[in-house]
């Protein structure tokens, strides 16, 4: 084995302790990997693999230049990985034996706080659980890029905790070490995020101020836990570090993580994008405080009904105050991300540039605050304390920052002449400096008669006078000393030239010094402001969305709703808020919601593609915007405040669980019925058609009597199976509505109104019609459909197989393809009759609702049926 150098084995060191994370080691300009970690990261970031040694000796490495970097570090972390960033913490030239390095930050999906790897309207959501054993479990989600800290209390039900994540979009949680193996593989199993561990919960003295507020124990371990785990990654100041927020897990409108996808609350269904979704429609916020904000309102909407008024209140205000309030929007248009600007300050990894924003931004309030005042005078008591000031902050950073400074900190070029008198005298020994070379490089070639002679400079050789090869016989014997030999020149000093450059390389390395000197007493002047800009960014926020609101609800005809005190739900010509965004203006059809006492539970009947599903995501929808604060789309709307919403509505699979439509069906459902109240709402499509006819509708109607009888919540329930219309009759909370469809020579109309009474039948073939099913199978399937609306039995004889299979193989254009059974069992060399599995076989498919279908249900039908041939 060959001999590991010095270097070698401090990285390995090091290594050891950073396991579970890419170790990138600062070696000169790069960041090398070496063994697994440079194999690894080859395949991820598509990188050269090269090596150290010869032979079997030989190591696996790969670099990236340092100046680079984040663009390799924001490809691993994008895809779940953490990194553990090693640098060099001693001088090189003064450095005795290996320089010293030390890993002076590791990134995680969860921590990071680039304004590039992040949304700028999302936030960056760390979790954690804590168990404490007994039955209960702290979470605690936290925001190192704002600051941000919320903390709860849980049950040790893993749904629970899922649901908390799901909230908070996490993309790495932090437990112990301990943490139960088999409630771990759930998280895992349900959830893509990164697994972290920390195991230490004792107090830190230095952050025991945000705290104070939490008198539970163990709410307070909880966030010590995840406190130890930042301090260990991050390795710097925490001091942006928000004071901890109690929010109990029944204080907002509880809408599962499958309720939330399925009403595509956040993102598309189809490619989980914003577009399409609830958050698209009513987003007209302009800051990225704002946009973060309204996120979090849609994902935990309000249940106390005096602060749902107050929002509605202020957004009546604001639609009503047209022209202030556009005025208003312009300058929050000019509000940078406060939050993560002074994260970023405490983090002390702010730039000039952006203390120059921050300075902008905080020019903008006084006018912000006249505008609400003139909206109303008591919005400006609601948002903004009086003893708020940053006068002292702007004038410093007017009068110390130039107004388009550089990137870098370190180099120069950042502070205003006049802040600071030695400063002004390195600068101006620096420029009298530069104009002496220039006038050097004047006055050499008037005495030489050269005109294209120069005075230029570089790092390694300083300043220097170049003469091209052809011109240097016309210089006069021993005027310069040769300092370098080009190709095509010559380049010279004189003495002078060489005091010169002492003096200007001098004054330039003391003037960016001590630039870089004042930009951190700069910096730590704004870090005494951090909590207060951290309270005015929430009010920004605030008053953002709420303008946002009053903008969409002017923009899309959205109305105020009411709150009924006796569970009414009245809603007059409601619309889907989405639906109507993507389809001709004027086209959407809207519809009514009435349920009162005696009509607690609608069961919906009506044609495929009439929209059931729009007519039930739209109540919900209605119910989230009226509950986040915002107008509704309809003509008018009384709501009672619902505690929990859950949905069953579309088809899903959950292929990495092994689960099919029908079982995850089936879980959803049975989610909904054990835990909603009598003030939930519960919307459930088509239930029980994932299995044979009779088990769907003796399950269907066993879910809505013990709703009815049990929970007794506001429920719509819709479906295919017309037997169910009979429950009307014996459910007195039940009534039946349908959309309405009429038939015009042969073509079928949807209306897409929803009125009362039951349809009399579902247009199935029709739709087959329209998906252009062929008219062989169509034709068919009217026959069937008339034969078994009258009652008779299907024709299953010999001659009629053959005939079905005949028509199959017309219709593929296969002529050659085989039957799924021979069709002569003789002739097949087969023995006559057919075997158990077979019979079992024909029951099976016989039994099937064809019509009602997904296209994956069949692909599974089909497997199912090949299992049973093959045993």
């Amino acid at each position: 084995m060959m001999q590991e150098t010095p270097m070698m084995k401090q990285y390995l060191e090091i290594k050891a302790q950073y396991k579970d994370a890419f170790l990138f080691f600062r070696l000169g300009d790069f960041y090398e990997l070496f063994y697994e970690d440079a194999e690894k990261a080859v395949q991820e970031l598509e990188i050269t693999l090269t090596g150290r040694g010869k032979g079997e000796h030989r190591i696996p490495m790969c670099g990236v230049p340092h100046h680079s970097a984040e663009q390799y570090f924001a490809k691993l972390i994008e895809r779940g990985f953490k990194i553990a960033i090693c640098e060099q913490v001693e001088d090189p030239a003064t450095a005795k034996g290996v320089v010293k390095r030390e890993v002076v930050r590791v990134l995680t999906p969860g921590t990071i706080v680039e304004s590039q790897l992040i949304q700028e309207k999302e936030n960056n959501f760390l979790t954690s659980l804590t168990d404490f054993g007994d039955g209960t479990v702290g979470f605690i989600r936290s925001d190192l890029s704002t600051g941000e800290n919320e903390v709860t209390l849980l049950t040790d039900d893993v749904q629970e905790w899922l649901q908390e994540i799901s909230n908070s979009h996490s993309k790495e949680l932090v437990i112990s070490t301990d943490f139960k193996e088999e409630q771990l593989e759930k998280i895992k199993e349900m959830t893509d995020v990164t697994i972290s561990y920390e195991d230490q919960i004792e107090e830190i003295e230095e952050y025991k101020h945000l705290v104070i507020n939490l008198e539970q124990i163990k709410l307070q371990k909880t966030f010590w836990r995840m406190c130890h785990y930042f301090k260990r990654t991050q390795k710097r100041s925490l001091d942006h570090l928000q004071p901890i927020v109690y929010y109990p897990a029944n204080s907002y409108l509880k809408i599962d993580r499958h309720s939330k996808r399925n009403l595509e609350l956040i993102e598309s269904l189809r490619d989980k994008k914003k577009q399409g979704s609830l958050l698209a429609v009513v987003d007209q916020t302009v800051t990225s405080m704002g946009g973060r904000m309204l996120k979090k309102w849609i994902e935990q909407p309000l249940i106390k009904e005096k602060r749902i008024i107050e929002r509605h209140q202020i957004v009546d205000q604001m639609l009503n105050s047209y022209f202030e309030r556009e005025e208003l929007r312009d300058e929050l248009k000019q509000v940078y991300d406060l939050e993560r600007l002074v994260g970023r300050i405490a983090y002390g990894n702010v730039n000039a540039r952006e203390l120059i924003q921050l300075k902008r931004s905080l020019k903008k309030i006084p006018l912000i605050k006249q505008l609400l005042e003139k909206m109303n005078p008591s919005y400006v008591k609601r948002w903004f304390s009086e003893n708020q000031s940053y006068h002292e902050l702007i004038e410093l950073l007017e009068a110390s920052i130039i107004e388009d400074p550089p990137i870098s900190i370190k180099e120069g070029g950042l502070i205003k002449d006049g802040f600071h008198e030695e400063l002004d005298r390195y600068k101006d020994a620096s420029a009298n400096g530069k104009r002496w070379i220039a006038q050097l490089e004047q006055q050499e070639r008037q005495i030489t008669g050269i005109k294209s002679l120069k005075v230029g400079f570089n790092k390694v050789f300083g300043y220097y006078i170049e003469v091209t090869r052809a011109n240097t016989h016309l210089l006069p014997e021993g005027r310069y000393e040769r300092k370098q030999t080009l190709t095509n020149a010559e380049r010279y000093i004189t003495p002078e030239l060489k005091e010169k450059e002492a003096l200007i390389l001098n004054a330039e390395d003391k003037m960016e010094q001590l630039e870089y000197e004042l930009f951190v007493d700069i910096r730590q002047t704004a870090k005494e402001y951090v909590s207060s800009i951290q309270t005015l960014a929430k009010a920004i926020s605030e008053v953002d969305v709420l303008a946002g609101f009053a903008a969409v609800a002017e923009k899309n005809r959205y109305v105020q709703p009411s709150f009924s005190q006796n569970q009414t739900v009245k809603i007059v010509a409601g619309r889907h808020p989405v639906v109507e965004t993507v389809i001709p203006k004027g086209d959407y059809v809207a519809n009514d919601v009435f349920m009162e006492q005696g009509r607690e539970m609608l069961l919906i009947t009506g044609p495929n593609m009439a929209g059931k599903s729009t007519y039930m995501r739209q109540l919900a929808l209605t119910v989230v915007l009226a509950q986040i604060g915002s107008f509704v789309p309809a003509e008018s709307v009384e709501l009672p405040v619902f505690d929990q919403i859950f949905t069953r509505i579309g088809a899903a699979d959950d292929l990495a669980s092994g689960q099919s439509t029908f079982m995850v069906e089936m879980l959803e459902t049975q989610y909904a019925l054990t835990k909603a109240t009598q003030n939930s709402l519960i919307l459930l499509d088509e239930i029980g058609r994932g299995t044979s006819t009779y088990d769907g509708i003796a399950l269907a109607q066993a879910i809505i009597e013990y709703i009815h009888e049990e929970i007794k919540a506001k429920t719509l329930f819709s479906t295919h199976y017309h037997e169910l219309t009979d429950l009307e009759n014996s459910l007195r909370h039940l009534k039946n509505v349908h959309v309405s469809a009429t038939e015009d020579d042969g073509l079928v109309v949807f209306l897409h109104k929803v009125i009362d009474g039951q349809a009399d039948r579902s247009y199935g073939i029709y739709v087959a019609e329209l998906a252009q099913m062929p008219s062989t199978v169509t034709k068919r399937a009217e026959k069937l459909l008339e034969e078994l609306e009258q009652g008779q039995p299907l024709d299953t004889k010999k001659d009629d197989r053959e005939h079905k299979e005949l028509v199959v193989h017309e219709a593929m254009d296969e002529p050659t393809q085989l039957s799924l059974f021979p069709v002569n069992p003789e002739s097949s060399g087969q023995k006559q009759g057919i075997s158990k599995s077979e019979k079992e076989l024909l029951k099976m498919i016989k039994e099937v609702d064809v019509l009602h279908l997904t296209p994956f249900e069949a692909i599974q039908k089909v497997y199912e049926w090949q299992k049973c041939l093959k045993s």
